[in-house]
């Protein structure tokens, strides 16, 4: 009864699904333009399109579908869109930025034979035109799967 309930949620579905194609898009996407097959991007952050900002996109597009853009429900899931896409291409892109550099200075260490171990994690955030791919993604996700479900707009 409960997974036949979570199934049936279209806004839980419809947002995953946003979020898994972003996901092969960017297996693709790197695919294409490195000519090597990387499957770990579908969970990777970073890159094209952003998966993040494609989830919450969809998610505020289905709660729109779903509650109408009047409801405090859209208002909420539309707020927490805004809040993921900044934090993605502003913190987080800027965290990996900084990631980068500490792994320059461990490498240069490394060749004075200091010897550390480990690097950084540099491909964290988005850059604005990702956050924008992702987001139309996700939109799109959203109005496809509710079109498909013969659903409008409520309100």
């Amino acid at each position: 009864m409960w997974l036949e309930d979570l199934l049936g949620n279209n806004v839980l579905t419809t947002t995953a699904l946003a979020w898994l194609l972003a996901g092969i898009a960017k297996v693709i996407i790197v695919l294409l333009t490195t000519k090597k097959f990387d499957a770990s991007r579908i969970f990777g952050d970073g890159g094209m399109p952003s998966a993040h900002s494609a989830f919450v996109t969809s998610l505020a597009t289905s709660v729109a579908m779903e509650c109408g853009v009047g409801s405090v429900e859209f208002a909420i899931s539309a707020s927490l869109a805004f809040i993921v896409m900044h934090d993605a291409h502003s913190v987080r892109l800027e965290a990996g930025k900084h990631a980068k550099r500490i792994n320059e200075i461990l490498d240069m260490l490394n060749d004075e034979k200091i010897n550390v171990e480990g690097k950084m994690k540099e491909l964290l955030g988005h850059t604005p035109l990702q956050v924008l791919f992702g987001s139309l993604l996700g939109l799109t996700t959203a109005l496809l799967r509710y079109l498909a479900l013969g659903q409008t707009l409520v309100k």
